[in-house]
C-alpha cells in the first residue's frame, strides 16, 4: 500500500498493537509471575518494558530505511540468509497459528458457562470464521474495530485502578480501608533472583503481538512520523497500566491467595465481596481474546503474502489486492483444522501450543540479530527512527532474549514448549532445504531438456559465428569511415 492519506495513522497502529498485546496473557496469565516473584514483579514488567522498546525500534528502523512489506521476516532474508526468513516466518506464523487456536478454544469454555448446551466444537468454529471473515474487511476497517476492542481493555484496567485506589483508601462504605500491611508483609524479591529472571518469560507474553506494528508498516502513511510516535504511545501506554494495575493488586491480596485459573484482578475484588467483577471480567476477557485474535490474523496473513512473494510459500496464495485474502483464509482454514485436533488428540495439541511462547522468542532474537547485521551494512541512519545506544541498546535484549528462552525448561509449565519450538525450528529448516533441492533439481531439468533441444548450431558455434559477423561489420563500418575520410 502506498503512502497515502488513507494509510493507518499513529493512533491506529497504537491502538492495533494495543488489541494485540494486552489479552488473556495479562488478564490471567500473569497470576503465576506474581505468586512466584512478590513485588519485585513490577521489575520484571520495567525490563520487559524496556526490551520491548529497543526491540520496536529496532523494527521500526529497519522498516522505515528498508520498506519491505514482510518486515522481520523479510529483514532476516536480506542481512542473514534466505534460510533463516524463511525458517522465522514459518516459525512465527506456525506459532500464532496454533495459539489463536486454542484462543478460540478459551473464547468457547467462557461462553460455555453461560449457554452450557451449545457445542464446543461448533462456537470455536464460528469464532475463528467471524475473526477470519472481518480480517477481510481491511486494515483501516479492522483497525477502527480494533480501537473499540483495545479501548474497552484499557477501560477495565484503568476502572481497575481506580476501583483498587479507592478500595485502599476505605472509600466504599463497611469495607476497611487498607494499608500497607499486605504490600510490606511480603518480601521484596520473593523466591530471590531465580524467581524474578524465570517470571521476565511470562511477563515478555504479556507484552508480546507489538511486532504487529512492524508488519503494518507497509499500510502507513509518513512511516517516518507515524511509527515513532507509534512506539512511544504503544510502551508508554502498556508500562503505565501493567505497573499502575500490578502495584494497586498487590496492595489489595497476598500474592499467595492468587491461583493460575482465575484472573487476578478477579480473586482481588472478589476479596471484597465485590462478586459481579467475575462476570464483567470475564466479559472483557472474552473482548481481549478476540480482539488479540483479529490483530494476530491481521499480521499473519501479511506474513503469508511476504513469503509466498519470496517464493518461500505455495502459489495458490499469492494475492495481488492490498488485502491478503488467499493468505487470511489459509490462515483461518489452518486454525479450524488445529481446533479439531485439539478435540481429537489433546496431548498432541497441548505439546504443540505449547511452542507459542518459543515462537515469539525467536522471532525477537532473529529480529536483533538481524538488526545487528543491518548496521555493520548501512552504518546509522538519519532522522528520529533509530534505535539508540547502539550496539549496548542492541547486545542488550539479545541477552536477555537468549537467557529467556534458555530458562524456559526451568519454568513450570513451559518445558514442553520450549523442546516443541526446537522441534518446530528444526522442521522448517529441513523443510526449507528440500525446497531449495527439488527447486535446483527442477532447474537442473529444464536446462537438460533445453539443451536436448535439436538445433543446427551449438551454443559455442552459434556465439562464435555472432561474433565474427559482429567483428566483421564492425570492421567493414570501420573502412567506410577511412574511405569517407581520405576522399574528403
Amino acid at each position: 500500500m502506498k503512502n497515502n492519506e488513507n494509510g493507518l495513522s499513529a493512533r491506529h497502529l497504537t491502538m492495533m498493537a494495543l488489541g494485540t498485546v494486552i489479552g488473556g496473557s495479562f488478564f490471567l496469565g500473569s497470576s503465576v509471575a506474581i505468586q512466584s516473584t512478590g513485588p519485585s514483579i513490577i521489575l520484571s514488567y520495567i525490563i520487559s518494558g524496556i526490551l520491548v522498546y529497543f526491540i520496536l525500534f529496532a523494527l521500526s528502523e529497519m522498516t522505515v530505511t528498508t520498506q519491505a512489506v514482510g518486515s522481520f521476516r523479510s529483514f532476516a532474508s536480506q542481512y542473514i540468509s534466505e534460510g533463516c526468513g524463511f525458517v522465522v516466518g514459518w516459525v512465527y506464523w506456525t506459532g500464532m497459528v496454533i495459539t489463536m487456536s486454542s484462543e478460540a478454544t478459551a473464547v468457547s469454555l467462557l461462553v460455555k458457562r453461560w449457554i452450557p448446551d451449545i457445542s464446543l466444537p461448533l462456537l470455536g468454529s464460528i469464532i475463528i470464521l467471524a475473526v477470519t471473515l472481518l480480517n477481510l474487511l481491511g486494515a483501516r476497517q479492522l483497525s477502527r474495530l480494533e480501537g473499540v476492542l483495545a479501548a474497552i481493555k484499557v477501560f477495565a484496567i484503568v476502572a481497575f485502578i481506580i476501583l483498587g485506589i479507592l478500595l485502599i483508601a476505605g472509600a466504599f462504605p463497611n469495607v476497611l480501608a487498607m494499608n500497607n500491611s499486605i504490600f510490606v508483609s511480603e518480601p521484596f524479591f520473593k523466591g530471590g533472583i531465580k524467581n524474578l529472571a524465570g517470571s521476565m518469560l511470562i511477563v515478555l507474553f504479556t507484552y508480546a503481538g507489538f511486532e504487529i506494528i512492524g508488519l503494518a508498516a507497509s499500510e502507513t502513511k509518513e512511516k517516518e512520523k507515524t511509527i515513532p510516535k507509534a512506539i512511544h504511545a504503544t510502551v508508554f501506554s502498556l508500562i503505565t497500566l501493567y505497573i499502575l494495575c500490578i502495584g494497586v493488586l498487590l496492595f489489595l491480596i497476598p500474592t499467595n491467595e492468587l491461583s493460575d485459573s482465575v484472573s487476578p484482578l478477579v480473586s482481588a475484588l472478589n476479596r471484597y465481596q465485590l462478586t459481579w467483577a467475575e462476570t464483567a471480567m470475564n466479559l472483557i476477557l472474552i473482548s481481549a481474546i478476540l480482539s488479540t485474535m483479529l490483530a494476530a490474523m491481521f499480521g499473519i496473513g501479511r506474513m503469508i503474502r511476504s513469503l509466498v512473494e519470496d517464493g518461500l510459500g505455495p502459489r495458490f496464495l499469492k494475492d495481488k489486492t492490498e488485502v491478503p485474502y488467499r493468505g487470511i483464509l489459509f490462515s483461518g482454514f489452518i486454525m479450524l483444522l488445529a481446533l479439531y485436533v485439539g478435540m481429537l488428540f489433546p496431548r498432541v495439541y497441548l505439546f504443540l501450543i505449547s511452542s507459542g511462547g518459543f515462537a515469539l522468542l525467536f522471532t525477537y532474537i532473529i529480529l536483533m540479530v538481524t538488526h545487528i547485521r543491518f548496521r555493520k551494512v548501512n552504518g546509522m541512519p538519519k532522522g528520529n527512527v533509530r534505535l539508540h545506544g547502539f550496539p549496548y541498546s542492541s547486545f542488550f535484549t539479545l541477552i536477555g532474549l537468549i537467557i529467556a528462552m534458555v530458562g524456559m525448561p526451568f519454568v513450570a509449565g513451559q518445558t514442553a514448549g520450549f523442546f516443541a519450538g526446537i522441534a518446530l525450528v528444526i522442521f522448517f529448516s529441513v523443510s526449507y532445504g528440500l525446497l531449495k533441492y527439488f527447486s535446483n533439481r527442477k532447474l537442473y531439468k529444464v536446462l537438460v531438456a533445453y539443451s536436448k533441444k535439436p538445433s543446427t548450431h551449438s551454443f559455442l558455434t552459434e556465439f562464435s559465428e555472432e561474433f565474427h559477423d559482429v567483428k566483421a561489420s564492425s570492421k567493414g563500418a570501420k573502412n567506410d569511415t577511412n574511405n569517407n575520410e581520405k576522399n574528403s
